[in-house]
Parts: C-alpha cells; sequence; structure tokens
C-alpha cells in the first residue's frame, strides 16, 4: 500500500483535538508545542508536504488540516519550519479547489503564516513582511498565490471572501479586483478554470 495513504490516518485524532479546542488550558498549550515539536523531530512534515502535492483529494484534505493545525499552535521555529519545506505553494494550490471548508483552512493557514511574518517585520525593523513575497510568487496552474486569494473576493461563501479581503487589506495592500483573474466552473470536473492564454487552470478534482 502506499505509505502516504497509511500514514495519513494518523493525524486525523490530532487534527480533530486542536480544531475543537480553541482556547485549551495553558497546559495542554505545552503538551501540544511538544507533540508538535515530536512530530517535526520524525521528519513527517517533509511528508505531509509531499502529500499536498501529490496524494488524492481526501487525503490531501486532511494534510492541510494538520499543517493549518501546526501553523496555528506552534512556535514562530515550528512555523518557520514549515514555511522552509515550501508549504506556502500547495496551500495556495488549495485556494482554487471547489469545498469551502478546505478553502477556509488554506486561508487559516496561510493568514498563521504572515501573521508570522508581520511579527517578525516589527522585531527587525524592516516593515517587510517575508512571506508575502513567498505568496505572490507561488506560480501554479498559471495563477501566482496573491492572485488566488484576489478571485476569492468573489466567492460565494461569505467567510471566504471576508477572509480573502481582509488578508489582502492588511497584509497586500489595498489593490481593485482583477477580473481578467475571475474563473468559470468545470461543473464536470469540479473545480475552478481561469481563462488564460496559456491554457485552462490545472486543479483538484473532487
Amino acid at each position: 500500500m502506499d505509505p502516504i495513504s497509511t500514514f495519513i490516518p494518523g493525524t486525523v485524532p490530532s487534527r480533530q483535538w486542536m480544531s475543537v479546542c480553541s482556547e485549551p488550558p495553558q497546559s495542554d498549550l505545552v503538551l501540544v508545542l511538544i507533540l508538535l515539536q515530536a512530530v517535526i523531530d520524525s521528519n513527517i512534515f517533509p511528508v505531509m508536504i509531499e502529500i499536498l502535492q501529490k496524494a488524492e483529494f481526501r487525503t490531501r484534505k486532511e494534510a492541510a488540516w494538520a499543517i493549518t493545525n501546526a501553523s496555528s499552535g506552534g512556535t514562530p521555529e515550528q512555523i518557520r519550519y514549515l514555511v522552509s519545506l515550501s508549504s506556502i505553494k500547495p496551500m495556495c494550490d488549495l485556494l482554487t479547489v471547489m469545498d469551502s471548508k478546505i478553502v477556509q483552512v488554506a486561508l487559516n493557514g496561510l493568514e498563521n503564516i504572515l501573521r508570522l511574518g508581520e511579527q517578525e517585520s516589527k522585531q527587525n525593523g524592516s516593515g517587510i513582511n517575508p512571506y508575502c513575497a513567498l505568496i505572490e510568487e507561488a506560480y501554479g496552474g498559471h495563477l501566482l498565490g496573491l492572485d488566488k486569494i484576489e478571485f476569492l473576493q468573489s466567492h460565494e461563501n461569505q467567510e471566504i471572501y471576508q477572509k480573502a479581503f481582509d488578508l489582502i487589506e492588511h497584509y497586500f495592500g489595498v489593490e481593485e479586483e482583477d477580473t481578467s483573474i475571475v474563473p468559470q466552473v468545470d461543473q464536470n470536473q469540479a473545480q475552478y478554470v481561469f481563462q488564460q492564454s496559456e491554457g485552462p487552470m490545472e486543479g483538484f478534482q473532487l
């Protein structure tokens, strides 16, 4: 059996626990950090990134949950480690799927990373969020990561629309929506398709 497929079920209990414990007690927070560091030391997250890029969609969803939870509950050093594994691009790729819940999960993970970058820019006095550029340059499916966030400002889901709007306004400055990147919907493939000169965008099938 594919080792990726056998690995991911082990992440489900932890990500479910973290998702319902929005304000866990301090002792539990310490435990989460210890467990997260143990996962990092076990070299599991590189497999997670591979899952986001190559596995079938159901498995990618669990990997996205795990990575977003790690970025939410992790220390700055742990979040930087996730970024160093090139986690931003596959998270940006999830912004084009038609599963609204997973789009929200991906947006939350990216927001956690951007929040850390903002803190770093204030601490070092540069005023430059280093992770904004990584999202802007995360090219996939004929679009950059920032383009994908921008088109979500036209999403029918109000929470997704608002989150995308807030991210653009807070971290990337206020820009007018680029109507050239508004996608069509391929009902047969259950994915968004962008009309680009290079051809239609590749997306996840549900």
